[in-house]
């Protein structure tokens, strides 16, 4: 079996898209008008996709405010907040250049979900001739939602977690029964957790190995042949061409991210400056049996962040580097990241998120035809 390629999830929105949940925030179009936006630039995502020769594709999230707030807002303004939310929570995330990102706050109990990622999955299946998938948000990232110190009157923190957990299985298992083919949960705070930084301060808690237990309580609900198809999604953020822990030593999660029981994990690898280390850690850590599954290193080929287009030999001798430490028949070959995991983002690198729509479709391919070269190198 060649070895297999699949996208993170997300590509830039185009600008008129922005625009119109600009539009949207502001009362100056309608709920349909920007559904008719959405639409619009999911299916070009989507027939992008296909004419690159993608075997899996998505909508490219273009119907979703962000990687991880879909499930409870509309926009990332918090147009259409889900019930028990207020707007002012805690930041995710400061990145690098300085901006940052910022999560609701959960006022009351109990918790549930306004969107299910299903909602994607079938109208992306409505228009793909390929198999489709569907990125889902970790539960480790929406228990920041729940404040950090005390609790809220009458909905504790255990029973915030075991609403959260039933939420989560109920995305990933919906978007299976829409259709999906492979669900992969975005795990970007893994990273984070171990940042230490004093003006966001969940990241001073210590706690990844509370988000691997949370995260195993959603997997371990799963048998092993479906955890196959599911797929944890690790990076340093990938916002505004910026990232938010790419400094924090990538050892400090490897060591610890394999102990999810899931089947594949997309792992950030091409914009580290030691490629062939991250390559000798995955091959050490991944483990042969996780509970009955066998877990694959997708490992990340192509830098979103990056206009430059990577050609398709870089691909390739990457890929076989990494043959050297993980097995051939548990490799597979992916993005660092989603292109664009949050909806406002005029890819400032890029210089307009229109041209990195193109730019994403060429790096796309370059990582297609880098993963069948280093497959008939391999002999696979």
């Amino acid at each position: 079996m060649p070895i297999p390629t699949e996208l993170v999830g997300s590509l830039p929105r185009p600008m008129k898209l922005q625009e119109a949940y600009a539009d949207y925030d502001e009362g100056t179009i309608t709920w349909d008008e920007l559904k008719a936006e959405q639409d619009a630039a999911a299916e070009d995502s989507i027939a992008r996709l296909e004419q690159t020769g993608e075997p899996i594709v998505t909508d490219g999230e273009q119907r979703e405010s962000s990687f991880a707030t879909y499930p409870i807002t509309d926009t990332l303004a918090g147009t259409g907040l889900a019930d028990n939310l207020a707007g002012d929570g805690q930041f995710f995330a400061i990145f690098d250049d300085g901006h940052h990102r910022q999560l609701p706050r959960l006022t009351a109990g109990p918790f549930r979900y306004k969107t299910l990622a299903s909602e994607f999955v079938e109208k992306s299946r409505a228009v793909a001739s390929r198999p489709v998938k569907q990125a889902v948000i970790a539960p480790s990232m929406l228990m920041l939602l729940y404040p950090l110190d005390g609790e809220i009157e009458g909905y504790s923190r255990d029973q915030f977690l075991d609403d959260l957990c039933d939420e989560v299985e109920k995305d990933i298992r919906q978007c299976f029964a829409a259709g999906a083919v492979r669900v992969s949960i975005d795990f970007t705070e893994g990273r984070l957790a171990n940042k230490n930084d004093s003006r966001n301060p969940w990241t001073n808690k210590d706690m990844l190995d509370e988000f691997i237990a949370l995260n195993n309580r959603v997997i371990d609900r799963f048998s092993p042949e479906e955890r196959k198809n599911i797929g944890i999604h690790t990076c340093p953020g990938g916002d505004c061409d910026s990232v938010h822990s790419k400094e924090v030593p990538y050892e400090k999660l490897l060591s610890k991210m394999f102990d999810l029981n899931a089947g594949y994990f997309l792992i950030q690898c091409a914009s580290e400056e030691d490629k062939e280390e991250v390559y000798r850690l995955c091959g050490k850590y991944r483990r042969d049996d996780a509970n009955g599954v066998s877990q694959v290193c997708f490992m990340g080929v192509i830098n979103p962040l990056d206009p430059t287009v990577e050609t398709a030999e870089q691909v390739k001798n990457d890929l076989l580097t990494a043959a050297k430490y993980i097995p051939k028949e548990s490799l597979g070959a992916t993005d660092d990241c989603g292109f664009s995991p949050f909806s406002r983002d005029i890819k400032p690198k890029h210089g307009s998120p229109d041209f990195a729509r193109d730019v994403a479709m060429q790096k796309i391919q370059a990582r297609l035809e880098g993963a069948r070269l280093a497959s008939e190198e391999l002999g696979v």
